[in-house]
């Protein structure tokens, strides 16, 4: 067998291992009554992936075709690998290595659980992109209604820097926004290769004066602890202690939760937001000032 067949076989090879190891239910699959092998099917992996399931065969069979960085990706996601495991598939399929872990587009279900468990402090759940890949019911009435984004945009600095409603939420938006820059760019710092950096970036210069007017400046802010102030448009002045975590079985993912502060009326007033929303009625309370 020559080096390339060789090569073909180890990915497939590889990637039969790792289908194996990804249970229907961490991918969000229901599990089905009857399963002859571990893992999911390559239909199942073939449909997360966004690819043909004939064509994924025959990656798994190892013959000659041609795989691209956009289904590696995909791929990285699905099988949730790790560093190592994705420089090894990369290089198997003859692609150089990104500098980054992919972004997502789902959580484990525990995790959303765990946001969905946070009744009263909107939270939500961000990748290495800043991209919302999960939050609960709290946080889409807070902050956005997520749920009528595309994936792709559901990102927090295109929102803060393009959606005038959600940028009306901080009182002190320049402050705010600008700081957020300063939290994004120390972060990209170590995906300063990865090419949806530079066309993002790019994109959000031609898209907001003030983010070309900002982001030249290189300022950089550390993602710490913190006090957030809202005027949220239904309930008024809002104020939050904002806490992040790291995600310990993915330190790309983190987890961002807003907890009413003490001594404030926040959590009464998100109450009432909440039951009013459950309700299905629309909200007949206003903030008087």
């Amino acid at each position: 067998m020559n080096h390339e067949k060789q090569r073909y076989k180890e990915l497939g090879d590889f990637l039969k291992t790792r289908r194996a190891k990804i249970s229907p239910q961490l991918a969000g699959l229901p599990a089905g009554l009857r399963r002859r092998t571990p893992g999911l099917r390559r239909e199942e992996v073939a449909t997360l992936a966004g690819i043909g399931v004939t064509w994924y065969t025959w990656l798994e069979q190892g013959r000659p075709i041609q795989v691209s960085t956009q289904i590696l990706e995909s791929l990285s996601r699905v099988f949730r690998l790790n560093r190592v495991e994705i420089v090894h598939m990369y290089t198997l399929a003859q692609h150089v290595p990104p500098s980054y872990f992919p972004s997502y587009n789902e959580v484990n279900p525990m995790h959303q659980h765990v946001l969905d468990d946070l009744v009263e402090s909107p939270s939500m759940i961000v990748d290495n992109r800043w991209n919302v890949i999960a939050w609960n019911r709290a946080a889409e009435l807070v902050f956005y209604d997520f749920n009528q984004l595309e994936c792709s945009n559901r990102n927090m600095m295109r929102i803060m820097f393009t959606d005038p409603n959600f940028a009306s939420l901080f009182p002190d938006w320049d402050t705010s926004a600008q700081s957020m820059i300063g939290k994004f760019r120390a972060d990209c710092s170590q995906y300063i290769e990865d090419p949806w950096l530079t066309e993002f970036v790019q994109e959000l210069r031609a898209s907001s004066k003030e983010f070309d007017q900002w982001w030249p400046m290189h300022q950089l802010n550390k993602d710490r602890n913190t006090y957030r102030l809202l005027n949220h448009p239904v309930i008024g002045p809002l104020s939050f202690e904002l806490t992040s975590f790291l995600v310990s079985e993915d330190n790309n993912l983190k987890m961002y939760v807003n907890t009413p502060s003490i001594d404030t009326d926040t959590r009464h007033k998100l109450r009432l937001l909440l039951e009013t929303e459950h309700k299905n009625s629309e909200p007949t309370f206003v903030y008087q000032s």
